[in-house]
């Protein structure tokens, strides 16, 4: 027997029984008329809700008290961005000495504030290890003539602000969604104003992903290309609605948006209207951006895909080449993320750098965790994702600051106990290679063809929309007559006609309030709520069904459309183009930039003392370990207070990147240089020397067989110098 039919069997059983029928069924319709009006009735709170938030002047949904310390409408190129000081709640003690964290929200059609949602959140996280926290946020409305590269200025300004107010402590960003690319963007410019950078379910490679999965990246060439993104701002008189960027999230999933996340309020009206209407309390607060604005974004990155390849270039001439970025940078993805999957968080690498030697010659750090199902919005507010991933990545941050450069992939373990680390999990880095992305990513040239096309494609037809008929959309369009739709797009018509604004809605929660004073929920055994529950499910399956369907026939349709080769022909590209993006890695200067750095680096084999002989011997024997973790970093961070007071945190890590990058450009003579180091050196000090090395080896457990071969050949250089 199947598993449904026998759940039919089991809610119809009580049926057997004529009497039990008519009670059940009278319990079952009066339970439906309460949940039914209780239902409307938040929905009627979720409208009133809507347009309370909508009414301030500064909406966001931080769960905590904030100051704010500079106002973007007073920078030289005004914006509607803010930076605020996170006030600590009460039990909460802050540390000045400690690194400052800063998170910026995305503004991609919502408000800000999600970051800081609730206590387990990104800067509940860090308030609760002691750090001064900061929030960069936005109004509803952008300033005129606000541009993209507006934005990026105005938060490396916040960025420097918040260095000051720390002794030039740079602090730790974390950037949500979009907000992730536009502070790589500014790290790119201002490299000097960043500290360790955490994208979190940010885009940066957006043609990126999976054949059969992740159908977002097709929406530009189904739509025809860039044009109607220009429509719908001058249809706005110069004003773009977010909303259209929420239904956009909303269309991936048809069966949550039409269904699920609706049933699940009706079905447990009791306890789940407050979580519901926390959340709406944010996915309702629909903001505005300028028409320009969201124009730069779909033709340079959506459909241009130009960040990644280093093809962007702001209006007074600087590149934007993320190769710039010097702060180590950490991307956090999720393979259950639709909107942003790990092709799209990750592709940038392989198509910025043609190997990790790349990586390393430029003096990167780019760590990577990739989480196996939590959603777009989980990976920014999910308790159990808080408690983990950020805890561990904010607890580890000055870990990261000072490993070598080179690409890691992070793994989080519970701890047993013998683990000598603080917290319940222990977080390891991998070296890994560019290579090893390329099961995540899947890069395939055929696709790249296409999405060039629909690029080129889309810049035709976005010139002839702008040639032919945006003069007349302009001089038609008022100011009014933009609030007047966007006060009738579906979505926010949709909060207002279910408010207290609509007199049908009066009766609603006169109802609601009797019912909530006798009521009584139904008991889950009841035959003719489980029969709801399976019809419920069927539904869901259905629609679930319909959106599988439906992106598999937008994917095909997309792939045979812009697959022709006469359409490719039309848009510029040829049968023999090798590439239809320059690859940064491989370009002639950038080869030549590599032998610079070797040649600069050769000189300097010989050069230093004790510092430099100790952290170069460090990173040559746990190079021949297949992981480093935390537990290396406690012993570490003594090095660095035994090596000298004067050593500070940004000095100790340029000395452990220059000695890594000398045993990777030459490790033989790297390895013989050792006795120059430290030949000033007596036998008592050389023993304190090898005994300091020994526990650091130490505070990661067992030693491998490599490690204690290449411990064994750091003891002879040693000895050599003694002797």
């Amino acid at each position: 027997m199947f598993p449904m039919q026998a759940a039919w069997l089991d809610a119809a059983s009580p049926v057997l029984d004529p009497f039990g029928l008519m009670r059940a069924t009278q319990a079952y319709w009066q339970d439906t008329f309460e949940r039914s009006v209780l239902y409307w009735d938040v929905m009627r709170q979720r409208g009133n809700q809507y347009l309370e938030h909508m009414a301030q002047t500064r909406p966001n949904v931080l769960g905590f008290d904030a100051e704010v310390l500079i106002d973007g409408r007073d920078l030289p190129h005004p914006v509607n961005y803010e930076l605020m000081r996170i006030l600590p709640p009460e039990g909460v003690t802050l540390d000045p000495l400690k690194r400052p964290f800063v998170v910026v929200d995305p503004r991609a059609g919502h408000g800000p504030g999600i970051g800081g949602f609730k206590p387990d959140s990104e800067i509940g996280v860090a308030m609760r290890a002691g750090h001064p926290c900061y929030f960069i946020g936005f109004l509803p409305f952008p300033m005129p003539g606000q541009h993209v590269e507006d934005v990026v200025d105005a938060e490396i300004a916040f960025l420097r602000e918040v260095g000051a107010r720390h002794a030039g402590e740079k602090p730790v960003v974390i950037g949500n969604c979009q907000a992730g690319w536009q502070l790589m963007m500014a790290a790119a410019l201002a490299p000097d104003a960043f500290g360790p950078i955490l994208i979190a379910g940010a885009p940066l490679s957006y043609w990126a992903g999976e054949r059969g999965r992740y159908p977002m990246r097709y929406t530009g060439g189904l739509l025809g290309g860039s044009w109607l993104t220009a429509l719908a701002g001058d249809l706005g008189a110069g004003l773009f609605d977010g909303a259209w960027l929420v239904q956009n999230f909303e269309r991936l999933n048809p069966a949550n948006t039409l269904w699920a996340k609706q049933y699940r309020l009706y079905a447990d009206v009791d306890d789940e209207s407050a979580r519901y209407l926390q959340f709406e309390r944010w996915w309702g607060g629909h903001i505005v951006l300028n028409a320009q604005e969201i124009q730069y974004i779909v033709d340079n990155l959506f459909i241009g895909n130009r960040l990644s390849t280093a093809q962007l270039i702001t209006r007074d001439g600087r590149r934007i080449d993320l190769r710039n970025v010097r702060s180590p940078i950490v991307v956090f993805c999720s393979q259950g993320d639709n909107i942003t999957p790990p092709p799209q968080a990750l592709g940038w690498i392989s198509d910025l750098y043609d190997g990790v030697e790349d990586i390393v010659a430029n003096e990167q750090t780019i760590v990577y965790c990739v989480h196996d199902s939590t959603g777009h919005l989980g990976i920014f507010v999910s308790g159990s994702i808080s408690r983990r991933e950020h805890a561990e990545f904010t607890a580890n941050m000055d870990y990261i600051d000072v490993l070598p450069p080179g690409l890691y992939e992070t793994a989080i373990t519970a701890r047993d106990g013998a683990e000598t680390t603080d917290g319940d999990y222990l977080l390891e880095f991998r070296p890994r290679g560019v290579d090893d992305l390329q099961p995540l990513v899947q890069p395939r040239e055929d696709d790249e063809r296409r999405f060039a096309t629909v690029a080129r494609l889309s810049e035709s037809g976005l010139a002839l929309y702008q040639h032919y008929a945006q003069p007349w959309m302009q001089l038609l369009m008022t100011p009014e007559a933009g609030r007047w739709i966007r006060r009738l797009h579906p979505i926010r018509l949709g909060y207002k006609l279910l408010s207290d604004r609509n007199p049908l809605i009066a009766p609603i929660p006169v109802f609601a309030e009797h019912i909530r004073r006798h009521r009584q929920p139904l008991a889950d055994d009841n035959p003719l709520r489980q029969w709801e529950g399976m019809l419920a499910s069927v539904i869901e399956n259905g629609l679930k069904a319909y959106g599988e369907w439906r992106d598999r026939t937008g994917e095909r349709l997309f792939l045979d459309i812009y697959g022709q080769p006469w359409l490719q022909a039309l848009a510029g590209i040829g049968p023999d183009q090798a590439r239809t993006r320059p690859h940064p890695g491989r370009l002639p200067e950038h080869r030549q930039f590599l032998q610079m750095r070797r040649d600069a680096l050769r000189e300097r084999i010989t050069v230093g003392g004790v510092r430099e002989a100790i952290v170069r011997a460090l990173i040559y024997i746990l190079g021949g370990a297949p992981t480093t973790d935390e537990r290396n970093f406690q012993r570490l961070k003594a090095t660095r207070e035994e090596l000298g007071k004067s050593l500070d945190l940004h000095h100790f890590k340029m000395l452990v990147r220059e000695q890594f990058f000398i045993l990777k450009l030459d490790v033989r003579a790297a390895l013989e240089a050792l006795p120059t180091l430290i030949r000033r050196d007596g036998d008592t000090d050389i023993e304190a020397h090898l005994a300091h090395i020994t526990h650091i080896l130490d505070a990661s457990g067992p030693q491998s067989e490599q490690v204690r071969i290449r411990f064994a050949r750091v003891k002879a250089l040693f000895a050599r110098a003694a002797a």
